[in-house]
């Protein structure tokens, strides 16, 4: 039984959203963050990555910067910027982008779903990180950025859905990177508790996007729980803000991988090397990208190639052994270029699919790096399958496109 918890949303002036809507904290370096939040003093981008306004020698994660991020944020209440919804509220929001909308139900996800895992997840999250987050939700008592779930469409949600978005939105704005964000407040408690009722009968919710946020939420909760003699489990530090998306809505692209050097060898070693593995095929094209699963493609020595996996290479009928992430991994990055942790290993990186092949070409003919590869799209159906049997993805294997934006609605756990 998954819980979706309607909350007096702190939200923006219709006047000032397009201005004060974010990307999330997590795409951004220091750098792009303080070039997009320039000359705009209003953008969440103070609040979610507050070292923006700070010397630049700022540690990422000293006190100071979240401290800044909580006197921002009160700055903005008090200038009238944000104020708190007056009743409990679901919202709906929707992200239109190169011609796909979807529509996702916006409310408060619970921590003990998440420590039961009716909240199921498919990452690991590194402490540093989880510590980012917890340090910035305990200092501004708010939860700034929604964490991204999916859950097996509903036939009944679609349909309210669909009448609550007939009506005019209350926010509607085109950002810079050409996604239309649309907006919707749910205030009639009788729609509320029949959404609330439905969720109650969807067994298991997916993490799409925000690992690391849900599990900083949710740390913040059982420690505030266990220092609270008088815990009813209804205190806002039992939720966190999160968006719930039908998962036949999502898009998933391609997370790609470049390398700095070949360990050692030369272009034509490394090509005789992995053809153990393969079926090598060299593609004129100036950009390529694979076309099915178990072909990954290549760009080394300004030429692309197409690289089919032989059988044996992967397992279909194992849900880690199945994807192209895996193959990689298992056949050329551990045993030829010697790369056996993902998450630590200094020569390897990961481009989203959101910057295309260009990227990937790009980064090889700077000589910054030696080799890239550019994978296909994992499904939705295999990250629920993985998360259903508890499996773990390899790192950086799914991208989701169009990214949430922060600063639409605000949680507060106080």
């Amino acid at each position: 039984m998954a819980i979706i918890k309607p909350f007096k949303g702190i939200r923006p002036q219709k006047k000032y959203v397009d201005r004060v809507a974010c990307k999330p904290y997590d795409v951004l370096n220091s750098e792009e963050a303080k070039m997009e939040a320039r000359d705009n003093a209003i953008s969440f981008l103070h609040v979610e990555k507050a070292e923006i306004d700070l010397p630049p020698e700022t540690d990422l994660y000293d006190k100071s910067v979240y401290q800044k991020a909580k006197e921002n944020f009160n700055k903005m209440v008090s200038d009238g910027i944000f104020s708190q919804d007056s009743s409990d509220s679901l919202y709906v929001y929707s992200q239109t982008w190169k011609g796909k909308t979807q529509f996702g139900l916006v409310g408060c996800a619970s921590v003990e779903d998440y420590w039961n895992n009716i909240i199921k997840r498919h990452e690991l999250t590194r402490p540093d990180k989880e510590n980012d987050r917890k340090n910035h939700i305990e200092t501004t008592n708010i939860q700034s950025g929604p964490i991204f779930l999916t859950y097996p469409d509903v036939a009944e949600v679609d349909q309210i859905i669909s009448l609550i978005t007939k009506d005019n939105p209350e926010y509607n704005f085109i950002a810079s990177d050409e996604v239309e964000h649309t907006f919707w407040l749910i205030q009639n408690s009788e729609i509320i508790q029949k959404l609330v009722h439905i969720f109650e009968k969807i067994p298991s919710i997916y993490i799409a996007d925000g690992h690391h946020r849900s599990a900083s939420a949710s740390i913040v909760g059982r420690e505030k729980k266990e220092n609270n003699p008088k815990h009813t489990g209804q205190e806002e530090y039992n939720f966190f803000l999160a968006v719930y998306f039908p998962a036949s809505q999502l898009r998933i692209m391609d997370y790609n991988r470049v390398v700095k050097d070949l360990n050692g060898l030369n272009e034509s070693e490394f090509l005789d090397k992995i053809k153990a593995y393969f079926d090598i095929t060299q593609i004129k094209y100036e950009l390529y990208k694979p076309n099915k699963l178990h072909e990954i493609g290549m760009y080394l020595g300004q030429k692309w190639y197409s690289l089919l996996a032989k059988e044996g290479t992967y397992d279909d009928f194992d849900p880690i052994g199945v994807l192209d992430v895996t193959i990689l991994s298992k056949c050329i990055l551990d045993p030829i270029l010697g790369i056996q942790d993902l998450r630590r290993d200094k020569r390897i990186d990961f481009v989203g699919g959101i910057r295309g092949s260009e990227e990937l070409k790009k980064r090889v003919d700077s000589n910054e790096m030696k080799v890239a590869f550019a994978m296909y799209p994992v499904s939705i159906e295999q990250l629920i399958t993985i998360s259903d049997t508890g499996n773990i993805m390899p790192p950086k294997t799914t991208w989701f496109e169009p990214k949430l934006r922060s600063g639409l609605v605000v949680h507060s756990i106080e």
